[in-house]
């Protein structure tokens, strides 16, 4: 594992320079795509600086409403096995799971969750 420096600060780094050196001297299409990809960059610290946070309480939501499931080890089965299990719950919504009350407002309250923390991610002015 490295020490220095870390993802979070390479990609800042390169936001940085992308910001301050290359949207700072240039003009139309050129300052249009560092612009872009500055916000991309951004987008990619968010996500790694939230994903377990936002997986955790996905996890835990999904759990409330589909019952409970053993958390996979890494993070990378972790997110498949969310994606899973968020599958899963559509195709209960779909068959009419979420119809009726009390169901209803227990996906809608999981939607907004998951909602939010995208938007954190995102667009984190959107966000509550």
């Amino acid at each position: 594992m490295q020490d220095h420096p870390t993802v979070d600060e390479l990609l800042g780094a390169v936001v940085g320079f992308l910001r301050d050196d290359v949207m700072a001297n240039t003009t139309g299409r050129i300052n249009f795509h560092a612009r872009v990809s500055a916000n991309a960059l951004d987008i990619i610290r968010r996500e790694l600086q939230h994903e377990e946070e936002h997986l955790a309480a996905e996890w835990e939501s999904l759990d409330a409403l589909l019952g409970p499931d053993s958390r996979p080890g890494t993070v990378a089965e972790w997110r498949e096995a969310t994606r899973r299990r968020n599958a899963d719950l559509a195709a209960r919504i779909r068959d009419g799971l979420a119809d009726e009350e009390p169901m209803r407002s227990r996906v809608m309250t999981h939607l907004g969750l998951v909602v939010n923390n995208k938007l954190k991610v995102d667009a984190p002015n959107l966000a509550r």
